[in-house]
Formats: structure tokens, C-alpha cells, sequence
């Protein structure tokens, strides 16, 4: 993994409601309505923050039909594994590009 991947995912997860997103999709896919009212979250924050989660690759979302034809996007947790270490950490800072500083949100920010 390079320097900006990482980024991305360790931004996506420095939230704490990305995170209880991730815990509640990691024990069963979910559609956007039902997920919203599960962490009692509005439906257009719940976008917002999942999109940050898919563009991390740690959630995947696909579009179904119902049973009566209405479209549904459900969510499920993408299978990962990352592994921190100082040397994994240097590895990924060598890669880093001016992209990746740029890409930051100031929400990102330390």
C-alpha cells in the first residue's frame, strides 16, 4: 500500500462515526435507510461518510432492486487487513506525493 492509500484509509477511520459504520456493517450488510436508523444518523450525513469509506475501499456499496421495483443501495463491509508498524508507516511515507498532502480535509487535519 502506498503513502496516499494509507492516508485515506487511516482518514476514513480517525472518524468516529465512519467507524460505528464500519463495526455495524461488519456484522451484516446493510441498505442506506435501514443503516441510518440503526446508528441513528440522517440519510445525507450516512452518504457522506460512507462515500469517504467506499473511496478507502474499506466498504463496498451495490444497488439492488426491491421486490417492488424501488432501488436500494446496500452497503457491506470490503474484506481488509492493515498492518501498522513504524517500518510499514516509513515504507508508505516514501511514496507519499504532493497529491496525497493535498487531498487532506482540513477535518483530516492534526
Amino acid at each position: 500500500m502506498n503513502g496516499d492509500e494509507l492516508l485515506k484509509v487511516l482518514a476514513a477511520l480517525g472518524n468516529p462515526h465512519r467507524m460505528r459504520i464500519v463495526a455495524a456493517l461488519a456484522t451484516r450488510r446493510n441498505y442506506v435507510s435501514a443503516l441510518a436508523r440503526e446508528i441513528g444518523m440522517s440519510r445525507p450525513l450516512l452518504h457522506m461518510h460512507l462515500q469517504r469509506l467506499e473511496a478507502a475501499g474499506l466498504v463496498v456499496g451495490t444497488l439492488e432492486l426491491s421486490d417492488d421495483g424501488k432501488a436500494m443501495k446496500f452497503f457491506e463491509v470490503a474484506p481488509f487487513i492493515y498492518r501498522l508498524t513504524p517500518r510499514t508507516v516509513a515504507e508508505a511515507a516514501g511514496t507519499l506525493t504532493e497529491q496525497g498532502d493535498r487531498g487532506r480535509r482540513k477535518e483530516d487535519a492534526p
